[in-house]
Formats: structure tokens, C-alpha cells, sequence
């Protein structure tokens, strides 16, 4: 009877060990910039679920809906909630450049922040802007895709089979359309340098007009039918996204055009469309990966949450994330995430905490591609 007694006892003691580990376990906000409904920023809150869960996270996830006056209106419903219902850390992107607000609004209610996507920057060069854990104590630090490579990877894409096409117009160049995201997101502005640099480099690419086509199928629709108008010799469009690519390539068809064949679009995202129209021709260049930064943003914060820092690494992290998809890797991507399911990505093995080993985290996206998925345990 006695040990019966102290066995029960220690079965008691070791649940009343285990419970407050739960209770304390790491939570985070997540509040995602786009709409419930937009594919990329599904699949970026969807590989972040799948993050969290692998790495015992307690994540809770808000939609901005694209409305830049809501991310501060929940940054303030945050910062006044009772001190228990707070979370450790609130992960963010700078869209609309409301990320400076953002962390002022939540450094005052002592919670941690880190920018993940697109980071703190002075889209005007005239402001300087602050350091992370300086002005404001709880800014951790940012990882944000480097979204460059996006621009460059795409237009040279396109470059290369408006060429092989024989695409040039009487003049002997290559005329291209452009159609960019927004004004001010600092993504949408290195997306755009990096395909200037593309145009720099090729003499024979000429850009007719640049528009901004606020991420939306619906307005890039709209505007590229009287660029077409306009420009009857553009051959080449490129796109900041793949919504506004297909918009492009919708009107392009409804003017009797061949979309991949008399005409050749590029697109930035992995969205199953997009996917389908890299395999049947239609779109000549997408490039993507890039949503899987909020989930290695994740990473980063459980390895500072459980004492290993991310400071020796640089504390605002610009990673190449993107690859340019061919149809091959178009069809795996489709195997593997065409559902939006992460949940056999293994995250714990990026980790420096849970790998002591690990001295430079790699968060490119191609690593996940080419790995064979298989069912993760969680430890």
C-alpha cells in the first residue's frame, strides 16, 4: 500500500512539473498583413502554424485585411490587454510602413517585437531610421527575404526568352511593361531594384511604363488594357506578384493574345495557379519561397526565447530565400505543398537551440523543396 501511495505521489508531483512547462510555453501574435482569403499570405500563415506546432508555440494569428489603420488598432488591443493574455513576442511585417508605429505602440506595453517579410526602412532616404534593441528595447531584430533577387530572377527570365522569341520590336529592343506592387512597402520597392538591375545590364530592354498595381488582379486587369493601347510593341510584362500577372495576362487574352507564346509574363508567389501556368507555358517566370519567412522568423525566436541569441548573426537578417521555378520544380512544389500543408517540414532541425551544432542558419527555400518529407515527432 505504501508504495502504491508514493508511486501516486510521484505521478502527482512530476504532472504538477509538467503542466507549468505547458502553461509557459513561448506564445506569439502573428499579424498578418494581408486577407483571409489571398493565397500567399495563407500559405505564410499556414507554414508558421506548421512551425509553431513542431516547435511547441503557442501562435495566435490576426488578419490586417490589408488595411494599414488595423495593424496599429491591433497593436493597440494587444498592448491593453491584461498582463497574463499578452503575448512574448508579436511578429509583424512593415506593409504600408506602419512597422514603425507597430513596435512604439507594443515597446511601451514591454512585449517583443520582430519584423519578418518586409523590414523597417526609410522608403525616402531622408529619415534615419532606429537600430533594433536601442530606441526601442523589445524590437529584436527582422528577417526579411532578400527581395531583390525576385526582380532580378524574373525579368532576366523573361530577357532571355523574349530573345530566344524573337520578341524585339522594329527598333531591334525588347519593349516591357511593368507592373510593381505599391509605393512604399520597402518588398515591393527591392522587388523593383532588383529588375531595374536586370534592365541595367541588358541594353536592349527598354521599359515603356511603370504602374502600381496595389497587389490586385482586378486593377493590374484594368491598367494593362490601355497600356497595351498604349504600347503595341511591349512583348514583356512584369509583375511584382502573380495576381497582378494574371490581371496582365487576362486582358491579354481578351484581346485575342496568346499569353507564353505572343506575349511573356512574370510572377512572384506560389500560388497553385501560378504553379499550373509555369507547367503549361503561360507565365514564362515566377519566383517564390519567399513566405517561408515568417516561419523561420519563428526559428529564430524559439532559439532566443530558450537562451540562444540571434545577435552574432546580424540583428535585421536580409536572406536569399527565393528561387526561380522551372516546371520540374513547379510539379514538386505542387506534390509536396500544393494543399498548403506544412505540417512534414521538420523546423526543429534549423534550430541552434535544439541543433548545438548549427552555427549559421540557412533559410533558403530551396533545401525544403528538395527534401523528402516525412512525418515529424515533436519531442
Amino acid at each position: 500500500m505504501l508504495s502504491r501511495m508514493r508511486l501516486s505521489t510521484l505521478v502527482l508531483m512530476l504532472i504538477a512539473m509538467l503542466l507549468p512547462l505547458r502553461v509557459m510555453a513561448m506564445s506569439v501574435i502573428f499579424l498578418n498583413p494581408g486577407k483571409h482569403d489571398e493565397i500567399y499570405w495563407q500559405t505564410a500563415a499556414n507554414s508558421m502554424s506548421a512551425a509553431a506546432k513542431n516547435l511547441d508555440i503557442d501562435l495566435e494569428i490576426m488578419y490586417i485585411e490589408r488595411n494599414h489603420l488595423r495593424a496599429l488598432e491591433f497593436a493597440r488591443q494587444i498592448a491593453a490587454r491584461p498582463a497574463a493574455q499578452r503575448p512574448d513576442y508579436v511578429i509583424f511585417s512593415n506593409d504600408y510602413s506602419t512597422g514603425l508605429e507597430v513596435i512604439r505602440t507594443l515597446d511601451t506595453a514591454n512585449i517583443k517585437t520582430f519584423l519578418a517579410f518586409s523590414g523597417l526602412h526609410d522608403t525616402t532616404g531622408k529619415v534615419p531610421m532606429p537600430q533594433p534593441r536601442q530606441q526601442f528595447k523589445g524590437w529584436l531584430g527582422s528577417l526579411e527575404p532578400r527581395a531583390t533577387d525576385a526582380g532580378y530572377l524574373t525579368a532576366r527570365a523573361l530577357f532571355e526568352r523574349g530573345m530566344a522569341e524573337h520578341l524585339t520590336a522594329p527598333d531591334g529592343k525588347l519593349h516591357m511593361l511593368v507592373i510593381a506592387g505599391d509605393r512604399s512597402t520597402p518588398t515591393s520597392l527591392r522587388r523593383n531594384e532588383g529588375m531595374r538591375q536586370a534592365v541595367a545590364e541588358e541594353k536592349n530592354v527598354v521599359i515603356d511604363q511603370e504602374v502600381y498595381g496595389e497587389w490586385n488582379r482586378a486593377k493590374a486587369r484594368e491598367q494593362s488594357e490601355w497600356l497595351y493601347k498604349r504600347h503595341p510593341q511591349a512583348r514583356l510584362i512584369w509583375a511584382g506578384n502573380d495576381l497582378m500577372a494574371f490581371g496582365a495576362m487576362d486582358s491579354w487574352r481578351a484581346q485575342g493574345g496568346k499569353p507564353g507564346t505572343d506575349a511573356l509574363f512574370s510572377g512572384i508567389n506560389t500560388s497553385q495557379e501560378a504553379m499550373t501556368a509555369i507547367e503549361d507555358g503561360s507565365m514564362t517566370a515566377l519566383a517564390g519561397g519567399h513566405f517561408i519567412a515568417g516561419a523561420f522568423g519563428l526559428v529564430m525566436l524559439y532559439d532566443y526565447h530558450y537562451g540562444r541569441d540571434f545577435i552574432d548573426e546580424g540583428l535585421e537578417l536580409n536572406r536569399p530565400m527565393f528561387i526561380l521555378f522551372n516546371k520540374e520544380e513547379a510539379r514538386h512544389f505542387q506534390m509536396l505543398f500544393g494543399q498548403m500543408n506544412f505540417d512534414k517540414v521538420n523546423f526543429r532541425k534549423f534550430s541552434k537551440v535544439l541543433n548545438p551544432l548549427l552555427k549559421k542558419y540557412d533559410f533558403s527555400f530551396r533545401q525544403l523543396l528538395i527534401q523528402t518529407p516525412q512525418a515529424v515527432s515533436r519531442k
